[in-house]
């Protein structure tokens, strides 16, 4: 007994099936966005921050990095904007 001829006729049937189910899904998908917290410093820190700054080396690799985080923090607060 041959069932060739029965699974080459479902195959196209399973493949219309297969790409109407998946049109029915119209609705787009939206990306979720995490936004990273931004910490808060008050002014005696930004201050004090500010100090140990002033008195780093002349071309200190802290003071790239510092450059840095202030851009990533304001990508941050834009992205909770």
């Amino acid at each position: 007994m041959q069932r060739t001829g029965c699974s080459k006729r479902a195959l196209p049937l399973l493949v219309i099936a297969t790409l109407s189910l998946t049109a029915c899904g119209t609705a787009p998908s939206r990306p979720v966005v995490v936004c990273p917290p931004v910490a808060a410093y008050d002014r005696a820190f930004q201050a004090r921050l500010a100090d140990e700054i002033k008195r780093l080396p002349p071309g200190a690799a802290l003071e790239r990095a510092m450059l840095d985080y202030a851009r990533l923090r304001d990508q941050a607060q834009a992205c909770l904007a």
